[in-house]
């Protein structure tokens, strides 16, 4: 049973979506909120696997809650139901994994909690603990792939950046390509590697590249115009 939060500011829409995910048999509505505030009071005690929220709304909106979620470590799905359409793009930006337009259809329903099942299987063999070997100081020690924000090659080596320090590796990008494809890591350029849940922004750059704005660091990493496209299905829900 996936653990479920309803946040909406219309009472009978919130009783109507709960009917319906109830009526699947694989929800366990576990709380409700009128405002993304509340909520967040209620996603801390209760927990969730997913939570349905509206978009517009008083106050904090639900777009601006999508965007905190995306901080967490551990971020529970997100489906957006709102009774507008033109939203979609900007759902999606934060990660979301479905998007239903009011009034909600069963059918429709039922497919996005597919989408939410694959996403929170997908999300649980990510977390399983990877290590790779690596060196720093002359000591060789066993690193833990989610703390990997990016890989760089450089010479002869792959350097990796975690959120305070740097380590090596003899072992060629390709190779960490192979390895961590499955861990959500994507190679956005011949010299970079990075760990797609460490994007916090992506800018155009002239000529149709991007540069990547990673979580806690400084610098950007250029992406090369061919990967583009394919970076950007890759960081799809």
């Amino acid at each position: 049973m996936m653990r479920a939060i309803i946040i909406d500011d219309e009472a009978p829409a919130r009783s109507e979506l709960r009917y319906l995910l109830e009526a699947s048999g694989s929800v366990e509505v576990v709380a409700e909120s009128a405002s993304v505030r509340s909520a967040l009071a209620e996603l801390k005690e209760q927990g969730a696997d997913v939570i349905f929220l509206d978009i517009n709304m008083p106050g904090l909106n639900g777009l601006q809650l999508g965007e905190a979620l995306m901080r967490l470590k551990n971020p529970p799905a997100v489906v957006f139901v709102t009774a507008y359409s033109e939203h979609g793009a900007a759902a999606f930006d934060v990660n979301a994994v479905d998007y239903l337009v009011k009034p909600v259809e069963t059918s429709r329903l039922m497919q996005a909690l597919v989408k939410v099942s694959q996403h929170l299987a997908s999300q649980a063999k990510l977390q399983q603990v990877k290590k790779v070997l690596v060196e720093k100081g002359g000591r060789r020690v066993m690193l833990p792939v989610q703390q990997i924000h990016f890989i760089m090659a450089k010479d002869d080596y792959s350097y990796l950046y975690t959120d305070d320090d740097r380590y090596l590796s003899s072992d060629p990008l390709s190779q960490f390509e192979t390895e961590l494809s499955e861990h959500g890591f994507f190679r956005v350029h011949r010299r970079f590697l990075v760990n797609l849940s460490q994007i916090k922004e992506l800018i155009p750059v002239q000529g149709g590249g991007l540069l990547l704005k990673l979580q806690g660091e400084e610098d950007e990493i250029p992406v090369s115009r061919r990967r583009v496209a394919s970076l950007k299905k890759a960081m799809r829900p």
